[in-house]
């Protein structure tokens, strides 16, 4: 199946740059391009994107309200694409709010052409793109400067068994399926089982928003 793209940047060499990447697979097809978010939200009704690559900093609206825009559409409105964030270090805040508002993960915008390729398939199959590395450094950092945990999130918890909890942690400490697996000593297998039954019961989308949960419900306290 192919997936259809959408690339949002208010740079054209950006765009005509990851366009030419992109349309060069075999199973991805860029369907359009927008200069900022306003653009993004029009083109998108046009053009059905499975996945939307959203720079955070743009005019007219930025990367984070196209993004709340198209992941939370207004009534009537059935198409929601997977949206992974462009960011640089210095927007933390803007990440982390990104996650929150239901992205699938973010990419630095000065990574390998493999790992844009990679990111856009591992988005569109559903899964959430979160860099180990680049979490634990992103997450934390931000978090760090975060008011208390808030009660709702950690009463949210409650339902998961002793080790969904331990998954759950592990996740947001930015470990794969397999570190996780390893560090448990179970197959990967058993993690991806416990990671569904963590987002069921928890009534979240993907791993990206069980990690700000788990931040916000004090579960991991940042640098620990």
């Amino acid at each position: 199946m192919t997936i259809r793209v959408l690339i949002v940047d208010d740079q054209a060499m950006v765009r005509a740059g990851f366009a030419a990447l992109l349309n060069a697979q075999s199973d991805i097809d860029v369907v359009g391009d927008a200069a900022d978010g306003r653009q993004a939200l029009e083109v998108s009704g046009r053009t059905h994107p499975d996945v939307v690559l959203m720079d955070v900093r743009m005019p007219e609206m930025d990367g984070l309200e196209a993004a709340r825009r198209l992941l939370d559409p207004p009534p009537g409105v059935v198409h929601r694409p997977k949206v992974l964030m462009l960011t640089t270090f210095d927007v933390d805040d803007y990440v982390y709010e990104a996650l929150r508002a239901g992205a699938s993960g973010f990419l630095l915008k000065d990574a390998p052409p493999a790992d844009l390729i990679a990111a856009v398939r591992v988005v569109a199959a559903g899964e959430a793109l979160l860099a180990p590395s680049v979490t634990r450094r992103l997450i934390e950092d931000f978090a760090r400067t975060r008011p208390a945990p808030r009660r709702d999130p950690a009463l949210r918890l409650n339902g998961l068994t002793p080790r969904e909890t331990e998954v759950l942690e592990l996740i947001a400490r930015g470990l794969s399926n397999q570190e996780i697996a390893a560090r448990l000593v179970v197959a990967e297998q058993t993690v991806k089982t416990h990671i569904g039954r963590v987002l069921g019961k928890l009534g979240l989308r993907d791993r990206a928003q069980a990690v700000v949960l788990a931040y916000e419900s004090g579960l991991v306290t940042p640098g620990q």
